[in-house]
């Protein structure tokens, strides 16, 4: 199993993530799957396990809790979240610590995660009446927690001013980080950032869940031609692998056959050659459907209502592509008089745009497709109960 030097320790590069944990019909989390699941991971030198609050309706930390505490406490390291994401009337970081290391049936966290920073959700984190980042430094000092970070959807300027603020107390930063997303999302930006701040990367959705493990018929024959033993799945691993600042991947496995998988990409230490890569990278290029702005942002200096156009149709052409979580979460962080709602179709973003895009027409679209996206806030808030249910 590959490793990667943190601090005085050595993580497995891959990390066993669990919030895809193998489910019964009933949605409930398959028990003794995940311990089958995670006597193999062990067996094989996986000693990362990634939880977290909201996982599974809460379930995921108190499964995570059972089944690794067969081993030793010391042979593993475990993380999980404070859930400041969640929409909520208050916030209680010392209440949620407390019940996370019941559930998970620990005296401390090795990795302990700000859950995702994003750009609605920083009010909450940098909000002085809630102490959420006082109270986990403190929490660390008193040895509860090992080492502490933050994971982030929001883009590269999000990243930066929060490392400005907190950056001297986050150890490491996860991000959603793959082949297809190092342009769709500005990933290799948020590469660059990081480790120019010396914060080591984790990666979460290596594979956009399950996007870039079930290629198309062409693109898995161009793949395969290059190499044969290896799955798509692997493809997505090597690429990351090759990334000097990387320390862990995690890969959300609901069966063994995906965890075989990972285990034999991650046991022989291949990474991708510079042809493999500039292959993989040709084929992410061809995934990509929409409109063809080029964020040159002559549109910008003429809108009335100062909306950021590039920005709206990079996010437009990310629901179009590979709908995710992240692009309704950026979306509803935006003030309404920013959201693409706001436009008021003069057409003079249309008249400066050297790609002549019917930008207006565009900007309708994306208000079409941004409504028939999950409602971001209404997850939260089921989240949030189900856990208050759970501390009942």
């Amino acid at each position: 199993m590959i490793t990667r030097s943190f601090k005085d320790k050595a993580l497995s590069l891959l990390g066993f993530g669990a919030m895809r944990l193998p489910t019964l019909p009933d949605g409930s989390i398959d028990r003794a799957a995940t311990q089958a699941m995670v006597d193999r991971a062990m067996a094989a030198g996986v000693n990362y396990y990634d939880t977290a609050y909201p996982y599974h309706g809460g379930m995921s930390e108190i499964v995570m809790g059972e089944v690794l505490s067969r081993y030793p406490r010391r042979s593993y390291y475990l993380a999980t979240k404070y859930p400041g994401h969640q929409f909520a009337e208050e916030y209680h970081p010392d209440e949620v610590f407390e019940h996370q290391l019941k559930k998970c049936n620990t005296e401390y966290f090795d990795f302990y995660l700000l859950h995702n920073v994003y750009e609605k959700s920083m009010e909450v984190y940098c909000d002085e009446k809630w102490g959420i980042v006082d109270y986990f430094v403190e929490q660390k000092k008193q040895g509860r927690i090992r080492h502490l970070g933050f994971s982030t959807h929001g883009g590269v300027e999000c990243i930066r001013e929060f490392l400005d603020r907190y950056g001297e107390h986050m150890e490491f930063c996860q991000i959603q980080l793959n082949y297809l997303d190092w342009t769709l999302q500005k990933g290799d930006e948020k590469y660059r950032l990081l480790t120019e701040r010396g914060i080591p990367v984790w990666v979460m959705e290596p594979v956009r869940g399950g996007k870039l493990a079930a290629l198309s018929e062409k693109d898995t024959a161009r793949l395969a031609a290059a190499r044969p033993d290896d799955s798509a799945a692997a493809w997505g691993f090597r690429f990351l692998a090759g990334l000097p600042n990387v320390g862990v991947i995690l890969s959300g496995m609901s069966n063994m056959e995906q965890l075989e998988d990972n285990i034999a990409t991650f046991g022989d230490g291949g990474v991708l050659s510079e042809a493999e890569t500039a292959l993989l990278l040709e084929l992410a290029e061809g995934m990509k459907v929409g409109v063809p702005c080029t964020a040159c942002r002559y549109c910008c200096d003429g809108c009335p209502m100062g909306l950021d156009i590039p920005m709206l149709l990079a996010l437009y052409n990310e629901i179009l592509t590979a709908p995710s979580m992240n692009a309704r979460m950026q979306l509803d962080a935006l003030p309404e008089d920013k959201k693409a709602s706001a436009c008021v179709g003069c057409g003079a973003c249309s008249a400066a745009c050297p790609q002549n895009i019917d930008i207006p027409t565009q900007l309708a679209k994306l208000t079409e497709e941004a409504a028939k996206l999950p409602d971001w806030a209404e997850i939260c808030r089921q989240r949030a109960e189900a856990a208050r249910r759970m501390k009942g």
